[in-house]
């Protein structure tokens, strides 16, 4: 083995250690379809959540014609986007009902090691949200996207 092998598996190793400046959580890639006069048009919708390290989160959806420009796109988006959630020892504050849409989320504190009880949208929005301790129920809709959007408002909307 060379020296220039070392080199070249230590900066590999570098570029893969580095911290990201933001948490993602992907929630779901979806094929879509719009039928037009012209035949169906298939494109792909990227749902994701992000979260910056100092209390603030967002989700955004995109959609575009290949998967990772999705993706792309959807991040650059929900980084202008941020809005600030607030953490009171790994739980939140008090109890919340919220509505958004049809979707109704309820958010309550737990003690600590509970972990997040909640549906896997909320959960995964919590969970990129920094919280650690948290039980929340929803009603109505099983639409995840309303679902977790109803969490982020329900979040955003502690005093």
């Amino acid at each position: 083995m060379t020296g220039t092998d070392k080199k070249d598996n230590s900066r590999r190793r570098d570029s893969s250690e580095q911290k990201k400046e933001y948490k993602e959580e992907l929630l779901s890639i979806d094929r879509v379809t719009r039928v037009t006069a012209w035949g169906r048009q298939l494109r792909f919708r990227a749902v994701l959540v992000i979260w910056d390290g100092k209390g603030n989160v967002w989700l955004w959806t995109w959609k575009s014609w290949e998967v990772v420009d999705a993706i792309a796109k959807a991040i650059n988006n929900a980084k202008k986007n941020l809005t600030k959630v607030k953490i009171e020892n790994g739980t939140v504050p008090y109890d919340i009902k919220v509505k958004y849409k049809s979707a109704v989320i309820m958010v309550h504190p737990a003690s600590e090691g509970t972990w997040l009880i909640a549906w896997w949208a909320a959960r995964k929005v919590l969970w990129v949200a920094g919280y650690t301790d948290v039980l929340a129920k929803r009603y109505g809709s099983n639409n995840h996207i309303n679902n977790a959007r109803a969490t982020i408002k329900a979040l955003s909307s502690f005093k």
